[in-house]
């Protein structure tokens, strides 16, 4: 079994975040914004409740949630280190009228929504029910925050990492059993639970045979066999962070033929890519590495999905990995590298890990091995 990293303990410090956030309200012709985005609203100050509103302005922000989270998010936002961020409890009238209070109180007069994350619906009630105050769009400002990870969030997205290395060490047997896809996906799931996962990070791939030519298959009751390729493409979630990882195996020795010179083609794409993440490149640079590589083993159609993506308190964040992004990388930002070719009624195979940008190039935060075959 793969050995586990030291599980990080404590509370994330938050202190500081929305300090940093105030300096891009005014960019965004702003006086104060509305974070609605619970991951967004987790990042600025450790609240993890299911409902919940964060006004940030110039001088104060305030934080609106329902009774459910009356004591949790005190103690979330005195934990965090953010005890000069306001609670306001109560119900949806109350709320409403908290936001208004709060919204005088600062004499806003053009109010910011995630329209990322806002709907055309809500967009229209906040409207209604900010008074004087304009509402207008922003896009991105806590997403890019969160961009660059500090100590704590890397700790806690390399224990999830090595979760998902140490399940998969333990599940690994399986595929050469006959065992079904659905009974290999159910036994990495809950042996990163067992390992310490408080849950997976996304919903768990295992695809074999024709269905490792699908990039997002959901596991089926077809028994795993001699001669399949076999993508697993899952993660660990710990205190929030995930990890991400792929790894294609062949079922019974090496491939042969045209899935031989895919699995070569997609394993050199990988480290090639891998090779090319470091801080000043942008995204799209590391994506034009691995699509080249693939054009130049004859594959170029069969890859149809960006290269990878960041990875966070969300599975799919900034930065992006994909044709034509502009983001430049920088150093503590997390994203994955995941090349694919996949070949309708064939077979596929995709290779990814999750690298922390550095200065100088990237280290990897998924650990278990690349080279390995049933």
């Amino acid at each position: 079994m793969s050995a586990l990293a030291e599980a990080p303990t404590g509370t994330i410090s938050a202190a500081g975040r929305v300090d940093r956030l105030r300096p891009l309200l005014e960019a965004a012709g702003v006086d104060a914004l509305l974070v609605t985005e619970l991951a967004n609203v987790r990042y600025l100050c450790g609240f993890t409740g299911s409902a919940g509103m964060l006004l940030v302005h110039g001088d104060a922000a305030v934080l609106l949630t329902d009774g459910r989270y009356r004591t949790q998010a005190g103690e979330q936002l005195a934990a965090a280190g953010v005890a000069g961020i306001e609670l306001s409890v109560g119900n949806a009238a109350a709320q409403r009228q908290g936001l208004l209070g709060a919204l005088e109180h600062a004499a806003t007069t053009r109010l910011g929504l995630e329209a990322d994350h806002v709907t055309w619906a809500a967009a229209r009630r906040f409207g209604e029910l900010t008074g004087s105050a304009e509402v207008l769009p922003t896009s991105g400002l806590v997403e890019g925050l969160r961009q660059v990870k500090d100590d704590q969030e890397l700790a806690r997205m390399a224990y999830a990492a090595s979760v998902a290395d140490a399940a998969l060490a333990e599940v690994r047997p399986m595929l050469d059993e006959q065992r079904t896809e659905h009974e290999v996906a159910l036994a990495l799931d809950t042996a990163m639970r067992r390992l310490g996962a408080e849950d997976r990070a996304f919903e768990t791939i295992v695809a074999s045979g024709p269905n490792a030519a699908k990039p997002h298959a959901r596991p089926t009751l077809r028994q795993i066999r001699a001669g399949d390729p076999v993508v697993v493409d899952f993660g660990a979630t710990y205190d929030g962070y995930r990890s991400d990882m792929t790894r294609t195996f062949f079922v019974g020795g090496p491939p042969t033929g045209v899935m031989a010179r895919v699995r070569d083609a997609v394993a050199g794409a990988q480290a090639a890519g891998v090779a090319a993440v470091r801080a000043g490149v942008t995204g799209g640079d590391v994506d034009h590495v691995c699509r080249q590589a693939i054009a130049a083993a004859g594959f170029a159609d069969a890859f149809e999905h960006g290269t990878g993506h960041g990875v966070g308190l969300d599975i799919h964040e900034a930065p992006a990995v994909a044709p034509g992004a502009t983001a430049i990388l920088r150093a503590g930002a997390v994203v994955t590298v995941e090349p694919g070719v996949y070949l309708a009624g064939v077979g596929g195979v995709r290779v990814e890990d999750t690298v922390v940008v550095t200065e100088d190039g990237c280290r990897p935060l998924t650990l278990f091995p690349k080279d390995r075959v049933l």
